[in-house]
């Protein structure tokens, strides 16, 4: 790569030029990661908090709680399963208005038996077994309410007071509450619930290699799926991540074609120093290699600089208004991607390359 070498040190200010470009790319790109991930952990952070792996749905819910309706006979058929942990769960979300004081609040609301292995604290067990009440994330104590406050939640007669905070997260971008799954049902049925709920939350960890759990879930009447694939119900998740990834994989043809652009220019202005490099026994193999390790050079540069901008950026906007979570592996992948888009790029004048004659390239004036 000589001949690489001395022209990026001699024509460096148009490299420059092409570097900021696939810089301002890479800070954009990673702000975007940022935005992305920080959007899925906050539409689905409850869910992933709960010590469950798989969720057992009615057929056709596409994994929405609010499309879903179970009863017992489906539990029934769940819990007798060895080694699997089944509990119901009910979902719904819910506006709570304050009685005296305290914010108005919009809650998902989540209903749990007391003595549900997804309730794994002693204090969450004893306040779910006693009197009606809500558990609240603890985020919704910087807002104001406290321990006592009491809310009327719309569309019901029920009035609940705050038991407590705990570590909840949000499901759909909305901060969840924890109450009985009898609280749950009369508040969603009122006084004929029937034994409905959502979904069966399940533990199939313990269970042996082999155990066929599409029969159960057949025998069940039930459509059981990952925790992973119950995030895609989360309202508005699919849109998101769909949205938020169109506009990344833009960023990236972007970033392909201003390199492409530049190296197609380049290799124009370059096709007498190309037609002499193979007057003196240069391959097209060389040239191209030569060529293609300059502008990788140049790209991973540029986009090294811009990823560290942006992650700083991130950090920055980071604990605001706008969820953000920038990952290190979010970072490294969407900075891999952006450099081989621009290797792919940079090999757009192949061709034109590959196809210099000496005798022709001499005889062009720059």
């Amino acid at each position: 790569m000589f001949f690489a070498w001395r022209d990026l040190r001699r024509s460096w200010r148009r490299f420059v030029l092409v570097g900021v470009v696939v810089a301002l790319v890479a800070i954009l790109s990673t702000v975007l990661a940022g935005l992305a991930d920080g959007l899925v952990r906050d539409g689905t952070s409850g869910l992933r908090a709960l010590p469950l792996d798989r969720l057992a749905f009615a057929p056709g819910s596409q994994s929405v709680f609010s499309r879903s309706t179970l009863d017992t006979d489906a539990l029934d058929a769940w819990e007798q399963v060895p080694d699997v942990q089944a509990s119901p769960v009910g979902v719904s979300f819910v506006n709570a208005a304050p009685v005296d004081r305290g914010p108005s609040l919009d809650l998902a609301l989540f209903g749990v038996p007391a003595d549900s292995f997804l309730v794994e604290r002693p204090e969450a067990r004893q306040a779910l077994a006693g009197e009606p009440g809500l558990v609240l994330a603890s985020e919704l104590q910087a807002d104001g309410v406290e321990v006592g406050d009491e809310y009327r939640l719309a569309g019901t007669d029920e009035t609940l007071p705050v038991l407590g905070f705990t570590f909840a997260g949000s499901y759909g971008h909305v901060p969840l509450a924890y109450t009985s799954l009898d609280t749950w049902q009369a508040v969603t049925y009122g006084n004929d619930p029937r034994g409905r709920f959502s979904a069966i939350a399940l533990d199939t960890s313990g269970v042996p290699a082999g155990t066929d759990l599409a029969a159960v879930d057949a025998a069940a009447g039930t459509e059981t799926v990952t925790k992973a694939e119950a995030y895609n119900g989360s309202p508005g998740f699919t849109a998101e991540t769909a949205t938020m990834s169109l506009i990344r994989g833009f960023l990236v043809v972007i970033s392909a074609l201003v390199v492409g652009a530049f190296f197609t220019v380049l290799a124009v202005q370059r096709t007498r120093q190309i037609g002499l490099l193979k007057a003196m026994g240069a391959s097209s193999r060389y040239v191209l290699v030569d060529a293609v390790g300059q502008m990788l050079v140049v790209v991973a540069a540029a986009t090294a600089v811009g990823t560290a901008v942006g992650a700083g950026v991130t950090a920055l906007l980071a604990g605001g208004a706008a969820p953000i979570d920038l990952t290190v592996s979010g970072t490294v992948s969407t900075a891999l991607v952006l450099v081989v888009a621009g290797l792919l790029g940079s090999v757009i004048p192949f061709r034109r390359i590959t196809k210099v004659e000496p005798a022709i390239a001499l005889g062009v004036e720059p």
